[in-house]
């Protein structure tokens, strides 16, 4: 599997939980006092990134082979103020493990049967 689709994901993730949290503990409090502006960015900004993610996550978790219910929670993460963070840190770790599994067996089908034929030096030594 490709590494970039989990480097998008993993920036993707990010900036969509940061401008979540921006909205939800700053913009909207700014919006209820009266000064809707930062609200209405945000709140854009971040309804566009998700659209984005979504695409993203979805592609990663279908390389990952992540049941149905799981990769609807990681779509449903970006929803969520530190959702997509730990929705990010936990297929992060999930990909890790794949990656080390494949290349268990890649290394383990390259090994050589038997022990390896010895070199003119060695059968020398061996002789002498």
């Amino acid at each position: 599997m490709q590494h970039a689709v989990l480097t998008r994901y993993r920036v993707l993730a990010y900036v969509t939980a940061v401008l979540l949290i921006i909205l939800v503990f700053v913009a909207v409090p700014l919006q209820a006092a009266g000064h809707p502006a930062m609200a209405h960015i945000v709140g854009f900004l971040h309804g566009a990134l998700y659209c984005v993610y979504l695409f993203v996550a979805f592609e990663l978790t279908r390389k990952l082979h992540v049941p149905l219910g799981r990769t609807l929670l990681v779509l449903l993460a970006g929803t969520i103020p530190f959702g997509a963070i730990i929705a990010e840190r936990r297929l992060t770790a999930l990909y890790a493990k794949e990656q080390r599994q494949a290349a268990r067996a890649a290394s383990a089908s390259a090994a050589p049967a038997g022990p390896a034929p010895l070199t003119a030096p060695e059968t020398a030594l061996q002789e002498g």
